[in-house]
């Protein structure tokens, strides 16, 4: 086999291995640490400021309120949104966002 061929494919390999990501991390129960190594473009200042400010306002009820910490720019959050979980919810709600409009809009049933 020639190098000619082999060159095409290693380098179609080395561009995407920054597009392959870490698992999901959950904000409101991962360490500096974790944090760190799960989301793009944060770092362990950012991410001791993401554990900080938790651990003294408590738990965040939605990704979006990661723009509270310092640091924390609507642009980063938004490019590590896919990967960023609440809690133990399942399908759209792990963002922080609603399963559909209608859902959000939706009156809650009666307990």
């Amino acid at each position: 086999m020639s190098l000619r061929f082999l060159f095409p494919t290693l380098a179609a390999t080395l561009f995407m291995a920054p597009a392959i990501h870490a698992e999901p991390v959950n904000i409101n129960t991962a360490d500096a640490t974790a944090l760190a190594k799960a989301l793009n473009g944060v770092g362990p200042a950012k991410a001791k400021a993401i554990v900080s400010y938790r651990e003294k306002n408590g738990p965040f009820k939605t990704v979006d309120q990661l723009a509270m910490v310092e640091g924390m720019t609507q642009k980063l959050i938004d490019k590590n949104r896919a990967d960023i979980r609440l809690g133990a919810e399942k399908g759209a709600e792990k963002s922080g966002a609603p399963a559909s409009p209608a859902a959000a809009k939706a009156p809650k049933p009666a307990s």
